[in-house]
């Protein structure tokens, strides 16, 4: 609850100072909007005109569908280079160059390909996520403790049977921070996107920019950066306590 509080008083001592400057036009108006001007245009493009909730609507479907292909695409990667030592010599260095290749640099082939649209942006979206979600699943069942895996086989299990029931299950720990940085280099992979694409938070910025309506363009920032709040504190730092608490890593 004391957390809670000094986080209401910090963002809205935030909000003051801001206003402030506005109101002394320190920077100018253009280069420096009225935080509380934001907040209207947040509610007219929520229930007024529509379209922060139609760009939110697009931008939250894109996410959630390439964010999940990542999940997947990368869990399975992850697995077949933690436990092949020729896909790990091979695969696993083209993983390693692939993740320093920005996403959005793949937006121009994304284009041609897809014809542009939302084939286009899911593409970028996927190999955004994809590669920290590969490398944090090979690392974490890398490192397994090898007297868990003697136990294991001093019981019995070996083959596909160890690596599914004691080596994926022992690293969900690391598999977790991995969906963490999918979700964030996924989530900046989609508004870099959507400033080239179609529709969305991204594109709606832009617009916005164009028109030099710069409050709607504070106003989707902080809608981002909100989703962000809530991904983290209400859905990964959850899960990360039952994970951590599951795995003695924290106290219950």
């Amino acid at each position: 609850m004391i957390t809670v509080v000094r986080r209401l008083l910090f963002f809205t001592a935030l909000i003051v100072i801001w206003e402030t400057i506005y109101r002394l036009d320190v920077f100018g108006t253009q280069m420096f909007p009225s935080p509380l001007l934001s907040f209207v245009e947040l509610y007219k493009g929520f229930f007024e005109t529509g379209i922060l909730t139609a760009a939110l609507t697009t931008s939250i479907g894109r996410i959630g569908l390439g964010f999940l292909l990542a999940i997947i695409i990368g869990s399975i990667l992850g697995i077949v280079l933690a436990t092949s030592k020729l896909a790990d010599e091979t695969l696993g260095s083209l993983v390693v160059a692939l993740q320093s290749v920005p996403s959005i640099v793949w937006l121009p082939l994304a284009l041609v390909m897809f014809q542009g649209g939302t084939g286009a942006i899911l593409f970028v979206i996927v190999l955004g996520g994809t590669w920290p979600m590969t490398m944090n699943v090979r690392m974490g069942i890398k490192n397994v403790q090898p007297l868990l895996i003697r136990a294991a086989r001093t019981m019995g299990y070996k083959g596909y049977e160890l690596i599914w029931k004691v080596m994926i299950p022992a690293s969900i720990p690391s598999a977790l921070t991995g969906i963490r940085l999918s979700w964030a280099f996924g989530w900046r992979a989609l508004m870099a996107a959507e400033l080239l694409g179609r529709g969305g938070l991204g594109r709606t910025l832009l617009d916005a920019r164009d028109f030099f309506n710069m409050e709607l363009v504070i106003a989707i920032m902080i809608i981002i950066a909100i989703i962000g709040l809530i991904v983290e504190y209400f859905i990964f730092n959850p899960i990360e306590r039952k994970v951590l608490t599951r795995w003695g890593y924290a106290k219950s």
